[in-house]
């Protein structure tokens, strides 16, 4: 069990109102971009799908994947210290069930245990540096296409 696990698992949480249990079919839409909702979800079984939003020249709109999550990861952790709008959608990409846990009360309970708020605050850091980094990669990537099918390349 990872660390965040061990935390977001414990059994208080759920008892004190802070974190429930729902259930997703596949297909359901988790969080929508644009939203106002401040939970943090921990993946307890299943895979869910974060998707973008992307406008092209002709005003097509399309829903890319930018990454799909399994058991024992989080999503929606950015609202834990903000109040903008979400900035992706989830979806289920399988039956899910998820641990929802509402943000000011979750605050609440780090500030009242702070060994537990450190050690999330701590694997938050941990997370964010991992998936700002594939981001990069991702960016790079992309970038590095787009001068190639635009021939650019050859002129650097």
């Amino acid at each position: 069990m990872s660390e965040i696990q061990d935390i977001l698992g414990d059994p208080l949480l759920t008892d004190a109102g802070i974190a429930a249990h729902r259930h997703f079919e596949a297909g359901n839409t988790i969080v929508a971009a644009g939203s106002n909702d401040r939970s943090l979800y921990l993946i307890e079984r299943g895979t869910v799908r974060v998707t973008g939003h992307i406008e092209l020249d002709d005003h097509r709109r399309i829903q890319p994947g930018l990454c799909d999550l399994a058991v024992g990861e989080v999503f929606g952790e950015l609202s834990l210290y903000g109040g903008a709008t979400r900035s992706a959608s989830v979806v289920a990409v399988e039956d899910c069930d998820l641990k929802v846990f509402d943000a000011d009360a979750l605050e609440n309970f780090f500030e009242q245990h702070p060994e537990h708020g450190y050690r999330a605050l701590k694997w938050l850091f941990s997370v964010l540096n991992q998936r700002l980094r594939s981001a990069d990669r991702r960016l790079e990537g992309l970038f590095a296409w787009g001068l190639r099918a635009h021939g650019i390349d050859r002129h650097l």
